[in-house]
């Protein structure tokens, strides 16, 4: 085997790290960015024992650095790509029965497991980039683990990173680390301060400074392909001897390495780029980064049951390994678009896409995998419970699971397809092979970034599509055929009813205004007033971007209203409003598709269980604090927090069981305002399962603090800076120990009040105050009331309720 003639930081850990993998099956690999990982270390384990007859699969999150490895690797070796060193993209295979390293995207490896999960050909699967942490990615591992634990545990498992949490990865995952220290020349920060310019315009002042202060090529951070796409029009022609290269996945391969290649001698290049080149690629030449900082993440939203990409401020991972791209070669300088005390309110690193994005793929994958709970696999941040019941109740609407969360013939073919199970569940359940293939169509250009153009109408992205002739689209073009037998596709004008058909909850209608529509999902959308589907009645929305508030439409089809009617599945209720203004109950029949209302019919005023459902639901989407006895629930909740309930009683419990104690508590005529104060406490302390735990509220949060005269003080529990009591001062006469709760632990706020019950001193120390402030006190009490007690020392003096001196005296 021929080493790469560039000796580069990683290689003074190849020999710990080929010693590690023969005694261990797993390891972490943290290097930085430029240390060569990627390449050095799947070639140096090509001549290792446990190799031997066997394939090394190196995992990338992305296509562009997947195809960009493995050609570095190949022509290391003086190969093609498809020879020793092959290559699976989605679009892109090039292996053959002499490949030693296959380079896979990590999407394509969770289905080559599901394929086969005893991996018979492959000795070692390397998860390259693994700080990304990429949906696949995660779930591969986990997957991988579960095949080491229980079928391969000779299969090696190498994590690298460029940056990494290397202790909390390294315990979960249960393996030694070893790390590089890469080699990083001093890098120089200016921090451009805040502007309120499109960040695009900013950009494109940046550079222009750049390219007068610094020599070198140039690296930018930009968010995503519409901003890319801004700056290079609006910087146009900067100079001579000055190139522009944009860089995203969604760009050919040609335009893709044009932007990775050296500029030519005695030019300087102006890469822009997505957060793609932070880690991924090497960029030869650049000693100037100008960063926006800014990252484009997908985030789900539950409310909606729909993902969008949002925009959100880069972490300090993110901006340091950006920063570290100008100091590879030589000292560099980084501009940065924003204040540097802002760099402060960062957080420090990536959410982990399984915490924050769509799961509905991950969990199709893993009941095809035979795993319904994702906690019974090692994942090393295991989905929030709410994600896996909201992707569960997804995966049953189209068809792909059971109730009892089985997977369906339907959610089996849903599973074979690269796509999310909303797209999947489009092409399959299609009826003749035409709609499938027009279905599949749609699926890549709602999948696939940069394809058919930059219209909203997908009928003209369709058409767009069909027209391309670059390899890209060919290949895509090629693998939705297969999907769909070869079949013809149907007319795009067909492209709206397919989307509803399958995805009824992406209907939408336009309300009153231009470019406003409610979706039948409950999300409110917009389009441009100047779209051309501005103004349609109602379309079926293939993709969104930006907030739940405010959604963008960035494709969509339009929909005849017999279609929508036809195809949205309406539906007949008879609903119940609480009117919070009158305090009456309002009656409707609706019939509506989703979240979109069709007609209203008035009904009269419902009565009895009607009435007391209708309450509960009022209760449940309104909120608690409906209830006028709200405040009692808010104390009962306070106090089993101080005992420490809050896990056994809290408001997402009491919404959840909210059938179980409020109806009864309603009355009859049932009425929010009839729950009386003690039915209440009792009502709610009853849905604790544990009794001994419920005594330990009543004992550690009582009700009532007795005070030393004898009354019994009310706890507001709900006071600002904790629970509160207050009385006159006298009362507390006698007292040297601070009353507590919690057996101690929690300090009463102790409120002291003058004879005619106006505060004069609040404390948390009262022997502290006996022997300090009341002294200053004391003496303006005394001249206010002449006629009261006020003894110079009030820890031996006998309490009493504020009586005078004389009616003490009797």
């Amino acid at each position: 085997m021929n080493d790469s003639p560039e000796p580069l930081p990683i290689d003074e850990v190849l020999p710990e790290i080929l010693t590690a993998l023969r005694g261990a099956s797993r390891l972490v690999i943290a290097a930085p960015p430029g240390a060569g990982k990627t390449t050095k270390v799947p070639l140096a384990l090509l001549d290792e024992d446990w190799t031997a007859g066997r394939k090394l699969l190196l995992l990338e999150p992305r296509r562009i650095a997947a195809r960009m490895a493995a050609e570095r690797m190949a022509a290391t070796l003086g190969e093609k790509v498809g020879a020793t060193v092959g290559l699976s993209t989605r679009i892109d295979r090039k292996v053959s029965k002499a490949t030693r390293i296959e380079v896979i995207t990590d999407g394509l490896f969770t289905r080559r497991l599901l394929n086969d999960p005893e991996l018979g050909d492959v000795a070692g699967v390397l998860f390259d980039e693994f700080h990304e942490r990429s949906l696949n990615a995660d779930l591969g591992l986990a997957l991988a683990r579960d095949v080491q634990e229980g079928l391969r545990d000779d299969l090696r498992l190498i994590v690298m990173s460029a940056t990494l949490d290397t202790e909390k990865v390294a315990g979960a995952f249960g393996a030694p680390v070893i790390e590089s220290e890469g080699r990083m020349f001093p890098v120089e920060t200016i921090y451009l301060g805040r502007d309120d310019r499109p960040v695009p315009q900013q950009m494109t002042a940046a550079i222009r400074r750049a390219l007068k202060e610094q020599e070198g090529s140039i690296l930018c951070f930009l968010p995503g392909q519409a901003e890319i796409r801004r700056t290079v029009e609006a910087l146009g022609a900067p100079g001579d001897g000055v190139m522009v290269a944009p860089l995203y996945g969604g760009l050919s391969p040609k335009d893709q390495d044009l932007a990775v290649a050296p500029p030519p001698k005695g030019n300087r290049k102006v890469v822009i780029a997505t957060d793609i080149a932070e880690s991924s690629l090497t960029i030869e030449g650049v000693t100037v980064v100008i960063d926006a900082g800014l990252a484009r993440v997908p985030e789900y939203d539950p409310s909606t049951g729909s993902q969008t990409l949002r925009t959100r401020r880069a972490s300090v991972a993110n901006i340091d390994q950006r920063r570290g791209r100008a100091g590879r070669t030589a000292p560099g300088t980084c501009y940065r678009l924003w204040d540097e005390p802002a760099t402060r309110g960062l957080v420090a690193s990536p959410t982990p896409e399984i915490l924050i994005g769509d799961i509905s793929g991950l969990m199709l994958s893993l009941a095809e995998w035979g795993v319904s709970d994702p906690t019974a696999l090692p994942f090393l941040d295991p989905p929030p419970e709410g994600r896996v019941r909201a992707a569960r109740q997804e995966l049953e609407d189209v068809g792909a699971l059971t109730d009892d969360g089985r997977l369906t013939e339907e959610g089996r073919r849903m599973a074979s397809l690269p796509l999310p199970p909303a797209l999947a569940a489009m092409v399959v359940r299609q009826d003749t092979p035409e709609d499938r293939a027009l279905a599949a169509h749609i699926a890549v250009l709602l999948s696939e970034q940069g394809l058919g153009g930059r219209s909203t109408d997908l009928r003209a992205r369709l058409a767009g599509f069909r027209r391309d002739q670059s390899p890209r689209a060919n290949a895509l073009r090629q693998q939705a055929a297969r999907w769909s037998d070869k079949a013809d596709p149907a007319p795009t004008d067909r492209a709206g009813a397919l989307i509803a058909a399958a995805l009824p909850a992406r209907i939408a209608r336009r309300q009153g205004e231009v470019g406003r529509f409610l979706m039948a999902s409950g999300r409110a959308a917009w389009l441009d007033e100047t779209d051309p589907l501005a103004s349609e009645d109602w379309l079926a929305i293939g993709a969104l971007t930006g907030s739940a508030a405010r959604a963008r439409i960035t494709a969509a089809a339009p929909l005849s209203e017999e279609e929508a009617l036809r195809l949205g599945r309406p539906e007949t209720v008879d609903t119940a409003t609480f009117q919070q203004e009158s305090g009456s109950l309002k009656a409707e029949r609706i019939k509506r598709i989703g979240a979109i209302t069709l007609s209203r019919t008035p009904l009269p005023a419902p009565k009895g269980d009607a009435a007391t459902a209708a309450l509960t639901e009022a209760v449940r989407t309104q909120g608690l604090d409906l209830l006028p006895a709200y405040p009692v629930i808010a104390e009962t909740l306070a106090r089993a927090a101080l005992a420490g309930a809050d896990d056994k009683l809290n408001e997402d419990i009491l919404r959840e069981r909210l059938e179980e104690w409020l109806p009864p508590l309603l009355g009859t005529p049932p009425r929010l305002d009839r729950p009386q104060d003690g039915a209440l406490r009792s009502a709610l302390l009853a849905l604790i399962p544990d009794w001994d735990l419920v005594q330990r509220i009543e004992r550690d949060a009582p009700l009532s603090f007795t005070s030393p005269a004898g009354r019994k003080l009310p706890i507001d529990y709900l006071a600002e800076g904790g629970p509160r009591i207050e009385a006159r001062v006298q009362e507390f006469y006698g007292l040297t120990e601070h009353p507590a709760l919690a057996r101690g632990h929690v300090p009463l706020t102790v409120s002291l009040t003058s004879p005619a019950g106006r505060p004069v001193a609040v404390t948390k120390d009262l022997s502290g105050f006996w022997a300090g402030g009341y002294r200053d006190m004391a003496k303006d009490m005394r001249g206010r009331y002449p006629k009261h007690d006020w003894p110079d020392d009030p820890s031996t003096a006998r309490p009493h309720e504020g009586r005078t001196k004389a009616r003490l005296g009797k």
